[in-house]
């Protein structure tokens, strides 16, 4: 029985696969108790497929960036992993780490400037 939108409360979830680490949006059961929403939306036996919306695919072991798709759908068998963006810590890429450093060194200059 499909669920309406009114009935549904979007979550933003990272999901890993064997291939892929992908972080996006699904929409679980407003009934659903808040920490078994996920839990009861990939044990549902009619379901094969998760559909993921704002989507952003990263390929593991690869430099690309990353592949972005208005609308997946993940085969529930694929899944290793699935938790709330809200609770990740994300791996500190090299770009990040640059961008950390910018941080730091700007601070730094800050510092250093004195006070009229």
């Amino acid at each position: 029985m499909a669920k309406s939108r009114e009935d549904t409360t979007p979550i933003e979830v990272y999901i890993i696969t064997k291939d892929h680490d992908i972080k996006g949006t699904v929409y679980v059961s407003k009934y659903a108790s808040t920490n078994r929403e996920l839990t009861e939306l990939l044990n549902d036996n009619e379901r094969r497929f998760l559909a993921v919306t704002n989507v952003e695919l990263m390929t593991k072991n690869s430099v690309a960036a990353p592949r972005r798709y208005d609308f997946l759908e993940i085969h529930i068998d694929s899944i290793i992993m699935v938790h709330p963006a809200a609770q990740v810590l994300f791996k500190e890429t090299s770009k990040a780490q640059e961008d950390i450093q910018r941080f730091r060194d700007l601070r730094n200059k800050l510092n250093q400037t004195k006070p009229f």
